[in-house]
């Protein structure tokens, strides 16, 4: 089952997935948030809850992407309580990456970021009960951040550069006793500043405060172990970039369950009520390929067991002055 967030004159709902062409609402106000909490509440799966909520009314689910009224998948009603987060160096990647590992033989040789993927490819997938190597974390900010299917992506006059990542993510909800649930996954471009990051490892963290977004579909139940996508940048209606990646626990050095585990393990992050998006890595850039993103391109990331692409242009702000701080003496 795969389910969209929709705004209608009444509010807005969530809606099956009937086709390529139709939507069905669900006969439920608040979006997904709300089919969630009351799922949770009564003690059934979200997908069992759905079943008993469908109802007549079709939508035109082409309309609604034309008139952008959806909504990234799952939304909170308050931004401030969605935490969007993500893992790095989690795939396997190419074989010129793991070539460049293994032609290593002393340690002292690695770098930081080859030390981690090499923990993670020894010991991201433990055996049941056990816990396994910890990856790279990173926050990329709250709810107010995630731009909904066919928005513009907004690029700081600061940034260095606007990158796509095509990436796997997961959507979790925290129970009234701060249990985290799983409600699904979704196709995510998780958009890095990559001049930055490059140029200091240091500066992962400010790279990765850009604006995101995932959808527009969300996957209710099982993934499949090998996903396939495409990433696709298009310029004045034209293809410009294209590139498959690849997803999925088989193409990745950790088990999501391990990834879920270093994530969840903090108490911060089981807040009853609260939202976390988290992204689990790719290994897949227009920017390796020596990529320049300009004002007005348009990022597609499609994964077709996860639905329609995600796609979204991207907005350059102009130059402007640094943000005043005022100080207050007391």
């Amino acid at each position: 089952m795969r389910i969209v967030q929709v705004m209608t004159p009444r509010g807005v709902y969530a809606a099956v997935v009937e086709s390529r062409d139709q939507l069905r609402l669900i006969d439920f106000p608040g979006g997904t948030y709300a089919l969630a909490r009351a799922a949770i509440a009564e003690g059934v799966t979200l997908a069992e809850f759905i079943a008993s909520r469908r109802c007549h009314e079709l939508l035109d689910y082409k309309q609604a992407l034309d008139k952008r009224l959806l909504l990234p998948p799952v939304t909170h009603p308050d931004p401030a309580h969605c935490l969007v987060t993500g893992t790095g160096l989690t795939h396997l990647g190419s074989a010129d990456t793991r070539s460049a590992m293994h032609a290593h033989t002393d340690e002292s040789e690695l770098t930081d970021s080859m030390r981690m993927f090499k923990l993670g490819v020894e010991g991201g997938k433990p055996q049941a009960e056990r816990v396994g190597a910890q990856p790279e974390w990173f926050y990329k900010g709250d709810g107010s951040i995630v731009v909904a299917p066919e928005r513009p992506f907004e690029v700081p006059a600061f940034a260095e550069d606007a990158g796509e990542e095509p990436e796997l993510v997961g959507v979790y909800l925290n129970g009234p006793d701060g249990t985290p649930y799983r409600l699904g996954y979704a196709v995510g471009n998780e958009f890095s500043d990559h001049v930055t990051e490059r140029a200091n490892y240091l500066w992962l963290a400010h790279s990765k405060l850009r604006p995101c977004s995932f959808g527009p579909e969300l996957l209710i139940g099982e993934l499949p172990t090998y996903l396939e996508g495409e990433s696709r940048i298009v310029r004045e209606g034209k293809v410009m970039w294209c590139k498959p990646f690849l997803t999925g626990e088989a193409n990745m050095a950790h088990s999501l369950a391990n990834l879920e585990h270093h994530h969840f393990k903090y108490a911060q992050f089981r807040l009853p009520g609260d939202l976390h998006v988290h992204y689990f890595g790719t290994a897949t850039l227009s920017f390796a390929d020596g990529v320049e993103v300009r004002d007005g391109d348009r990022f597609e990331i499609e994964l077709p067991t996860l639905g329609r692409a995600l796609c979204n242009p991207v907005r350059f702000a102009p130059r402007s002055n640094d943000t005043p701080v005022r100080v207050h003496s007391l």
